[in-house]
């Protein structure tokens, strides 16, 4: 039978890592990896926690293919410290690993607590996310933001659901677009993608209309709705930071 390890990466997260290890207690390790916390959270980690290591900042593929590192099995559960598993998820992945897993990785469906509601539409939803996996067969790539595990061999999914208390209010919220974006036209200026007039003009909107109406954030009302708009407004964000980088690559040309 499989055993598992639970790993996450924290920076300043005392507000959030008790419970999110609470939620994983009944896994076989706990493992965190700080990367320089100036708060509480070591500490807090440590009542918890099997164990606690302090490894400077990489980057979030690299710091999490550390954590894999260190478990002491290969069957990895990667959890953001702003997480939590579900009882219902802890059931599902028990029984999957008392029963031998078919796939290599799986699939988890994320649910947005926001403004006091769970969104469960835009593209907030299902938000799956791949973080179930064997490490001997799964590497963390080298992103700048919204990283990704790659499993040589077949993915399947489950249903229960992981939740994420990402934002404390929409101030915070404006923060984390401010970073993830700069972050995300930097990635994108790596890849080589330069934004254009359509980047600008077109995407932003088309964004809007795909949270709001295609994936059905008319449902969540208000909330919905500042989703849906704040959504656009990371892909607009994201193509400007792109095409100031760029200009300033070009001397200031247009």
């Amino acid at each position: 039978m499989p055993r598992l390890s639970v790993l996450v990466i924290t920076r300043n997260e005392a507000a959030n890592i008790r419970a999110a290890l609470d939620s994983v207690r009944w896994a076989d390790e706990l493992v965190v990896v700080d990367s320089g916390s100036t708060d509480d959270t070591v500490r807090i980690a440590r009542e918890t926690a099997d164990r606690v290591s302090v490894h400077p900042w990489e980057g979030y593929g690299a710091q999490k293919n550390h954590a894999a590192a260190l478990a002491a099995h290969d069957w990895i559960l990667s959890l953001d410290a702003d997480e939590r598993v579900t009882p219902g998820l802890a059931r599902e992945i028990r029984a999957l690993l008392d029963a031998e897993p078919a796939a290599r990785g799986y699939r988890i469906p994320r649910v947005t607590r926001y403004l006091g509601h769970w969104i469960r539409s835009t593209d907030w939803y299902p938000d799956l996310q791949l973080r179930l996996y064997d490490r001997r067969t799964g590497r963390w790539n080298d992103r700048l933001v919204h990283e990704s595990v790659a499993v040589d061999g077949p993915v399947g999914r489950l249903r229960g659901e992981l939740e994420h208390h990402a934002y404390r209010d929409v101030a915070h919220h404006l923060e984390t677009i401010d970073r993830y974006t700069t972050l995300a036209a930097s990635q994108l200026l790596r890849e080589g993608r330069r934004a254009g007039w359509i980047d600008l003009a077109a995407r932003p909107p088309a964004a809007f209309l795909r949270n709001y109406v295609v994936r059905q954030g008319v449902r969540d009302g208000a909330r919905g709705l500042i989703v849906s708009m704040l959504n656009a407004g990371y892909v607009f964000l994201k193509f400007v930071k792109l095409w100031e980088r760029q200009r300033a690559g070009a001397g200031g040309r247009d």
